[in-house]
């Protein structure tokens, strides 16, 4: 199971169907969930029947009766952590029940290494109780009876779950824990970040090493593999991602809009395309970002440059710049001493191509995205070509 924090891509995506609010926190259901139900549905239901005896109606049924009460107790790991972010004023976004279990998705990280601690390990510890009640139950029923089966997979599961989400690499929550560990020791969040990332690359290398040996060893079933080796790639992938969040985060503070805003190069309205460029380029600031003025110098919009690069060569000198270009009224907004915090926030709750960047009433410049995007990420960026 696993934490998120937004990303600037993420607002706008509904994470699967809405299906409603437990403790007033969103709950989604993903498509891939369909997946896991079937399958375990399939596997534990054809187990079931021939360990007690049940017609194969009978034993799907209650490999169904599983799958509830398996997503039962991960949307109860999930709800430790949320609840747990929520007590320490961190807003929980939702929760999300996918093929590989879940996700809570939250709107920034822990303030500090003892909120990131708890809330990494409220998840796991729910999933430990769960596994010593389950196993109490199981011990306490008959043996061979429904309710005893039930109650010994739902043992194994749990523990399972608790003992895996505490392998010390992110994504999982044990690697969270491993990051507040690090940040509490070094002072510094990215550091313990991009530690927790490598170490879970190791445990996904492991995790994709072991499925391989339980395969040959014949104690992990060939129709397990698939779905064992995706976890492998998800851990990686995650992992990855952690790492790339690290040292992107570490460059906050270089953000600087004063020198990162492209100027403005004002034009009339009404200014053929063709003029307005040939304006810019004489002046020297090929970046500069074409402003359309009233009639009194005021900026109105500005040329949006995806749209001004569609328009054919031989028809930007019948092109009024009004015609590709974006009104500022509609542009998100920034002022210029906004430090690197704040300004990924914006993009975050804004996201866009393009943002207004202001002192007092004046406008100064527009920050492009591909700019933040260069000076955040400059080798992953650098061959990349951007619209300008």
């Amino acid at each position: 199971m696993q934490q998120r924090t937004e990303s600037p891509r993420r607002r706008d995506h509904r994470p699967g169907l809405s299906v409603g609010r437990v403790f007033g926190v969103p709950l989604y259901l993903n498509a891939s969930m369909l997946l896991l139900a079937l399958l375990i549905t399939i596997l534990y239901g054809e187990f079931a029947g021939h360990r007690l005896g049940l017609s194969p109606p009978a034993g799907y049924l209650i490999g169904f009766g599983f799958v509830v009460s398996l997503l039962g107790s991960v949307l109860l790991h999930e709800l430790g952590h949320a609840l747990t972010a929520r007590r320490y004023g961190i807003g929980v976004r939702g929760i999300t029940l996918e093929l590989l279990g879940g996700y809570t998705e939250m709107d920034r990280d822990a303030p500090s290494p003892r909120v990131d601690l708890l809330v990494s390990l409220a998840g796991p510890a729910v999933s430990a109780v769960l596994g010593v009640a389950a196993t109490a139950a199981t011990l306490a029923l008959p043996d061979r009876t429904l309710l005893n089966q039930l109650a010994f997979q739902l043992a194994v599961s749990n523990v399972i779950v608790a003992v895996f989400n505490l392998l010390p690499g992110l994504p999982l929550d044990g690697g969270r824990a491993l990051r507040a560990a690090v940040w509490a020791a070094t002072r510094d969040r990215h550091v313990g970040t991009e530690v927790a990332g490598w170490i879970g690359r190791a445990v996904a290398a492991g995790t994709a090493v072991l499925v391989i040996l339980l395969v040959l060893n014949g104690i992990l079933a060939p129709l397990a593999v698939p779905l064992m080796l995706l976890v492998a790639v998800t851990l990686w992938r995650g992992a990855g991602q952690s790492i790339r969040i690290a040292r992107v985060s570490r460059r906050f503070p270089l953000i600087d809009l004063a020198r990162l805003a492209r100027p403005l190069l004002p034009v009339p309205t009404g200014t053929p395309l063709a003029e307005a460029q040939r304006r810019r380029d004489a002046a020297g600031q090929p970046q500069a970002v074409l402003a359309v003025t009233d009639s009194a110098g005021r900026p109105l919009a500005v040329v949006d440059p995806a749209a001004a690069a569609a328009v054919p060569v031989e028809r930007r000198p019948w092109l009024a710049v009004d015609a590709v270009a974006r009104s500022l009224a509609g542009l998100p907004t920034m002022p210029v001493d906004l430090d690197g915090e704040r300004v990924m926030e914006t993009v975050q709750t804004h996201p866009g191509a393009q943002y207004v960047v202001t002192a007092g009433e004046n406008v100064v410049g527009v920050l492009h995205i591909a700019d933040l995007a260069q000076l955040l990420e400059p080798r992953r960026n650098s061959n990349r070509k951007w619209n300008t």
